[in-house]
């Protein structure tokens, strides 16, 4: 029995990474010096800031510590013989997202995402009446969290009706770490209810990773260039990386939270303390994907076709069969268990995907696995993680992370107050903190304050659909 993509959309609202070429305008040490503004990260943030500062006509330089562009969007052109992303993949809201358009410009076909959700018990199909049960339970669910969330900013499984029965697992794992990389004690229910609908997603056919590629070339970059240091506090700005010192008119940061938290780069003088308060709210998830080559559909399942089962609890995976009509199929696991996982290693995490799947369709399917493969974003040294999902109480983090500091600008995709942990949240995220640097170097007139909104008379009209955790950035 398959729940549409529709109806489950309005019940849930919706390191092993293969070496990808970066493209752009590469330059050797030492780096140039007249860049006004200066990005740092070509990931989906740092690529829509630069295209923003260059279409200004303004100089700017790309710095990125990896050696490629995409951040965390990876499609691997070699492991499979197709294009298989291993990170960020879908856009979603198709229809009013820049980045579908761009995809459009660029020649890059669109296919949209999978239309239907099988679920699994045990080693039959759901019979109809389970799978309305099921989606019975993700409505109540979603909206006990659209209303706690509406409330207050707490942990959403407090919010969780105590009553699901047999659905309680896979409402759980679907809400959290499918669509968050986060376990519901540890996902803010203010986030998620202020999060934006996301539906109508769609992904290159060539990879997501490809198109962040394409939409890079010919900005002037730097690859495998880490920044060590950032002085910012006065009038002078300074970039230190091994290469050389850049010193530019404003700067443009898109480093993960992870990052941004980590150490890696140096702060002089120190971020201000609520900056870093903010950050360490929004953490990222833990979200990876194994991948698996299973010749000849010993599974029985359609080409793109996403399979859950009736789980007692987290540990547990998200199935996309026949990858783009191919034989690779991916397993997507998140949240603590996915983090304990990824943690063990490679080996791990295609072992607990082949028992998965034994499970599941039978001892013979061990069997019938070929190629294999799987990511370990948590240990990727500059991502450390997957998707930002605020922790509870981490929800207003998102505005303080959206302020200027001077000549400093956050972006990426825990930088967006709705479109938080996908890749159009970033690539928004960019293109708005271009637009600040540049009015801070005077190359675009500041934007005339908005009227102060009239109270509103009444309130407005209840939604017919509940508005909850929302599918994330790298589900497939």
């Amino acid at each position: 029995m398959s729940i549409s993509r529709r109806a489950l959309l309005r019940a849930s609202l919706g390191a092993a990474l293969g070496s990808v070429p970066g493209s752009g305008r590469a330059f050797a040490a030492p780096l140039p010096r007249d860049a006004e503004i200066v990005v740092i990260g070509a990931g989906a943030a740092g690529i829509a800031a630069a295209r923003r500062i260059a279409a200004a006509g303004r100089k700017v330089l790309v710095l990125e510590a990896g050696d490629r562009v995409g951040g965390r969007c990876l499609t691997d052109m070699t492991g499979f013989g197709v294009a298989v992303d291993r990170g960020g993949r879908w856009i979603y809201n198709a229809d009013t997202q820049h980045l579908a358009r761009l995809a459009h410009d660029v020649g890059m076909e669109l296919a949209a995402g999978p239309q239907g959700q099988k679920v699994r018990v045990g080693r039959r199909n759901a019979r109809a009446a389970e799978a309305e049960e099921f989606l019975v339970t993700l409505v109540r669910a979603s909206r006990a969290i659209e209303e706690g969330g509406r409330r207050g900013d707490i942990a959403c499984a407090a919010l969780l009706p105590k009553d699901l029965g047999d659905w309680a697992g896979a409402t759980s794992f679907l809400l959290g770490p499918a669509a968050t990389g986060r376990d519901l004690k540890d996902l803010s229910a203010a986030d998620q209810f202020r999060a934006d609908r996301r539906d109508s997603l769609v992904a290159p056919r060539q990879g997501t990773g490809a198109l962040l590629m394409k939409l890079a070339e010919g900005l002037p970059l730097a690859l495998s260039t880490p920044v060590t240091r950032i002085v910012w506090g006065g009038r002078d700005l300074a970039v230190e990386t091994p290469a050389g010192t850049v010193t530019p008119r404003a700067v443009v940061l898109t480093a993960s939270t992870a990052v941004l938290l980590s150490g890696k780069i140096r702060f002089a003088p120190e971020l201000p303390k609520r900056v870093v308060d903010a950050a360490s709210k929004l953490t990222l998830g833990s979200y990876d994907r194994v991948l698996l080559e299973l010749p000849n559909n010993p599974l029985g399942l359609a080409r793109d076709d996403v399979l859950i089962e009736q789980s007692q609890d987290n540990r547990t995976g998200l199935l996309q069969a026949n990858l783009g009509g191919s034989a690779v199929c991916s397993l997507d696991i998140g949240g603590g268990f996915g983090r304990d996982l990824s943690a063990q290693g490679e080996a791990a995490m295609i072992a607990f995907a082949i028992e998965w799947l034994t499970k599941l369709f039978g001892s013979d399917i061990a069997g019938a696995v070929k190629r294999t493969a799987a990511t370990r974003w948590n240990a990727a040294p500059w991502a450390l993680g997957a998707m930002s999902a605020a922790l509870p109480g981490g929800q207003a983090g998102r505005r303080i992370l959206m302020e200027p500091m001077g000549s400093l600008f956050l972006a990426g995709d825990a930088v967006h107050e709705t479109a938080f942990g996908t890749i159009g949240g970033a690539w928004q995220s960019g293109e708005r903190a271009a637009e600040a640097a540049l009015t801070r170097i005077g190359a675009l007139k500041p934007a005339a304050p908005e009227k102060p909104a009239r109270p509103a008379k009444r309130k407005p009209p209840r939604r017919e659909s509940p508005r909850a955790p929302v599918l994330g950035w790298p589900r497939m």
